[in-house]
């Protein structure tokens, strides 16, 4: 397996950001409850979800958040970071077929201990069904 070098703390830059694309599947929410546990039948159970205030199931919101540590630790910073926290609010449900645009971007930059704040959504429909931020530990080149 071969591994792509991620971005050193001074090769950030205040703006820089990272777009990633997803179409929620049937498939993602199972195998999401296979590794989770959650098994809720909001997510689960077509005729439970009828029910519900969404009418129709809903994709996990910690597997649409995950999507955020993809780029985390894929893009930006990428390899070599430390996803140390997030903080993050679910806006809006995001349904089976949804397709989301998950963006990261820089926004503040400490020195001490390398350490990057990013913005971070999930956006479906020009609308943020999750927003936030990450915390994330850089290292520098002389790691």
């Amino acid at each position: 397996m071969e591994f792509k070098d991620g971005y050193k703390y001074e090769d950030l830059s205040i703006g820089m950001s990272h777009e990633t694309y997803h179409t929620i599947t049937e498939h993602d929410l199972d195998l999401f409850a296979e590794v989770s546990g959650d098994r809720n039948p909001l997510h689960m159970n077509e005729e439970y979800a009828k029910g519900t205030i969404f009418g129709q199931r809903i994709a996990h919101g910690a597997l649409t958040a995950s999507y955020i540590s993809g780029i985390l630790g894929n893009n930006l910073p990428g390899p070599g970071s430390i996803f140390t926290g997030l903080s993050m609010r679910f806006r809006r449900p995001v349904y089976i077929g949804s397709s989301v645009t998950v963006r990261a971007e820089v926004t503040e930059m400490r020195s001490r201990g390398n350490r990057v704040t990013l913005k971070v959504t999930c956006v479906v429909d020009g609308k943020a069904a999750i927003s936030g931020e990450a915390l994330v530990t850089v290292p520098n080149r002389a790691a």
